[in-house]
Formats: C-alpha cells, sequence, structure tokens
C-alpha cells in the first residue's frame, strides 16, 4: 500500500478504528491522520512503536556516554578491567 493512502482524516480513524486495528495485522504501515487537512498524528502498530522506544533509549544512553566522555568522565580499558578482577 503507498503512503498516500494510508493517510485518513480524523473522521475516518473515529468511524473505524476496529478496522484500522484489524489492518495493522497484514499492514503494519502507520496511519497518518489529518485535522483539517493537516497532518497532526500517526497510528502504529505496538510492536513498532516499542522498536522506536528502545532504540530512542539507546540512543539516549549513547549520548549521555558522549556527553560523561567529552567532560572527561571515563577509565581506559585496562583499570576498568583491573578494578572488576579485584571484586572478584
Amino acid at each position: 500500500m503507498s503512503l498516500a493512502t494510508q493517510i485518513k482524516p480524523i473522521s475516518y480513524l473515529k468511524s473505524n478504528a476496529a478496522d484500522i486495528v484489524k489492518e495493522f495485522a497484514t499492514n503494519p504501515e502507520p496511519l497518518i491522520i489529518t485535522q483539517n487537512g493537516e497532518a497532526k498524528m500517526a497510528v502504529i502498530e505496538i510492536n513498532q512503536y516499542e522498536s522506536q522506544q528502545e532504540q530512542f533509549a539507546l540512543l539516549r544512553l549513547i549520548a549521555l556516554g558522549r556527553k560523561e566522555f567529552q567532560a572527561g568522565n571515563y577509565t581506559d580499558a585496562q583499570s576498568f578491567f583491573d578494578e572488576m578482577d579485584k571484586e572478584e
């Protein structure tokens, strides 16, 4: 299905919610909902949503690590492993 057929007005969402859920089983493409001719929201399948949330969490961790590294808050690998060996 092309992206153009996945753009629907909010009235379609209101009157076809159950059908939209059923359709995600065979076509998990996001559904763009418009209001007054403008895109206002996207409806996506739950597995896709959860995958996006995991990706966002990973990106946040990478950004945090980069910030810590730039601030000089890091330990070289050998020191880290030496410290881990002490804890055994």
